[in-house]
């Protein structure tokens, strides 16, 4: 069989300073059907260009560019259970039972819990909310929560986020008379916990074909399928209306994109409408979010990933896990304000924690690694770590070496961590299988993330189990990544009206990356370090327009130090373009993730 020679490099990188092939994101079928876009709908050619690399074709351009929830959402009694849970959150609701939900202390935990709350807020349903703490409860429901919650009259447990490899403490919260319902989108085993109902797109039978989904947005199937209940009963009526699911939207929006789930279909729906519904402002917590944060402009999902969620989780990192739930149902404009303050302060105590732990984590990643080019996982264990970190330090740490790794806290004779992965290397299999071979005492969570429990005596067995187990996924990963380039502009190219034009394929993310521009033979005209880790650049292209651009946490790293050495010379410089609306005006921004010296 003959193979077809490999596409040539875009601008002729074969190697960037970080390694990478440079590649054309459009083949040559992709660039006829971006021309074909562009005289059939008459968009600008930036635009078709990424609609066109992203897999949309003619047809389907209006669609895309406009997508709607109510036609890309499927009936919620597709999900397995979702009918059983569904009638019996009917059953609590007219008879006004005391719900309890029980959620995790992450952002898609503390939006799925403050989506069911609100809604039985709406019914005048009286409800209870649990976040575990992250050090003395751990993850997923327990026993001694589960008893309090009941002590305080809740007949009905509703677990959002977690739940679906609960076995023991769901069996125990069955013999205390409580029925139980869990809305999970984490993968779970073959056996299921026992449960009136578990709705989980990412069962292993189930047919609807919402895997991609994050917690938040099977809460809201879950209360689309409870409304249509509740109103086949009669329960609503002219004095008391149903409330506006897509008023809660901007919840679900939040989670998709913190959670880093794809940003297709459904998803990618979700988050439009709920940064639409962002830009009223209308939940005080989420208000006080972006002033703290002194976000500038309409709400954008790069805001959402960066500045709002890591501030939610700083909570259940390292404070109050409850302070997320409590921020995005609070109605009073002082009190958010208090507790977004709150949550900004543990945010920046957080950020120095993470700083200092990265450190040791890349010294013995680094010493482990060696030479070793083949390595498919990084494992790194340290006693003392502050275990909400330990995700933190995996992400660090896979951006750093370009392979999954996991970070695991020793505190009292148990490691708790975290792994990040790569695109292609599927972590919570991983993890699933690890659990399933005894080699970890618990563990699970999705193809980029996932969370573990582990005896440190194991460790090793845990590093060895997991190269066998990734490694040829992760050979496969890291052979396929070259950078893809959407095109090639000048300084003077990148206008605030094309950045614009180009966004409307957003929201970017997860599934939906975000477009790469080359930027050919820029003259690096001035380099500086700023906050100690960034490298500040300013490019300027042959006619001498200029553009400002930042690479980020890279001031120690090859790229940084590459860029520093630069100043004067001519560079390819590759990144991702936006609008700094700072001080009233518009301009245009990159930030860097590559670049490469001319052949």
């Amino acid at each position: 069989m003959l193979l077809s020679p490999p596409p040539p490099a875009f601008l002729g990188v074969e190697t960037s300073l970080l390694g990478r092939t440079w590649r054309d994101r459009l083949d040559g079928a992709g660039r006829a059907m971006a021309e074909a876009i562009v005289q059939h709908h008459g968009l600008p050619d930036s635009l078709a260009r990424v609609l066109a690399a992203r897999g949309v074709g003619v047809d389907d351009c209006l669609p895309y560019l406009e997508p709607t929830i109510r036609e890309l959402m499927p009936d919620p009694s597709s999900m397995s259970d979702m009918d059983a849970a569904a009638q019996r959150l009917a059953r609590a609701v007219q008879r006004r039972e005391t719900v309890a939900i029980f959620g995790d202390y992450d952002v898609d935990g503390a939006c799925s819990a403050a989506l069911l709350a609100q809604f039985l807020d709406a019914c005048d349903v009286p409800r209870l909310i649990h976040i575990p703490d992250r050090i003395f409860e751990g993850y997923g429901p327990n026993v001694d929560a589960i008893r309090g919650l009941r002590e305080r009259g809740a007949s009905l447990l509703v677990t959002v986020d977690c739940g679906v490899t609960s076995h023991g403490p769901l069996a125990e919260a069955a013999a205390m008379g409580l029925d139980v319902i869990v809305l999970d989108h984490h993968q779970a085993p073959e056996e299921l916990p026992p449960a009136v109902a578990v709705v989980n797109p990412n069962r292993q039978d189930d047919l609807s074909g919402l895997g991609p989904l994050c917690a938040a947005g099977v809460v809201f199937m879950t209360l689309v399928a409870l409304n249509r209940a509740l109103r086949a009963s009669g329960f609503w009526s002219p004095a008391r209306p149903a409330p506006d699911l897509m008023a809660l939207i901007d919840l679900v929006a939040l989670a998709t994109v913190a959670d880093v789930v794809p940003l297709k279909g459904l998803n990618r729906a979700f988050v439009l409408r709920g940064l639409d519904v962002m830009r009223y402002r209308g939940r005080p917590g989420l208000r006080a979010l972006f002033d703290v944060a002194r976000t500038n402009g309409p709400p954008r999902s790069q805001a959402l990933g960066f500045m709002i969620g890591p501030r939610i989780n700083a909570g259940g990192r390292i404070g109050d896990a409850a302070l997320g739930a409590r921020l995005l149902l609070e109605t009073d404009d002082i009190e958010a304000d208090r507790i977004a303050a709150e949550l900004d302060r543990l945010n920046k105590e957080r950020q120095a924690i993470e700083a200092e732990a990265v450190a040791d984590a890349e010294a013995e990643a680094q010493a482990a690694l060696g030479s070793r080019e083949d390595a498919a996982v990084i494992v790194t264990a340290m006693e003392g770590w502050h275990p909400g970190v330990v995700g933190l330090i995996a992400s660090r740490l896979k951006e750093r070496f370009n392979r999954p790794a996991f970070a695991i806290a020793l505190n009292g004779g148990v490691g708790t961590g975290s792994g990040r992965s790569i695109p292609g290397a599927d972590l919570g299999r991983a993890v699933r299988a690890a659990v399933e071979e005894g080699v970890l005492v618990k563990g699970g969570g999705h193809a980029m993330a996932a969370g573990l429990t582990v005896d440190p005596a194991r460790l090793g067995d845990l590093r060895a189990f997991l190269e066998v187990r990734l490694a040829e996924a992760v050979a496969r990963a890291r052979k396929d990544q070259a950078l893809k380039i959407d095109a090639a502009i000048t300084a003077g190219g990148a206008r605030p009206e094309l950045i614009a034009d180009v966004e409307r394929a957003g929201p970017f993310g997860s599934g939906n990356p975000e477009p790469i521009f080359a930027f050919p033979e820029h003259r690096v005209a001035d380099v500086s370090v700023v906050g100690g880790a960034h490298v500040r650049v300013r490019l300027e292209s042959r006619d001498g327009s200029r553009l400002d651009a930042m690479a980020f946490r890279c001031a120690e790293a090859p790229l940084g130090q590459a860029l520093l050495a630069a100043r004067g010379e001519r560079l390819h410089v590759a990144g991702s373009l936006s609008i700094d609306r700072w001080g009233g005006g518009e301009k245009a921004s990159l930030k860097v993730v590559d670049a490469a010296k001319p052949a």
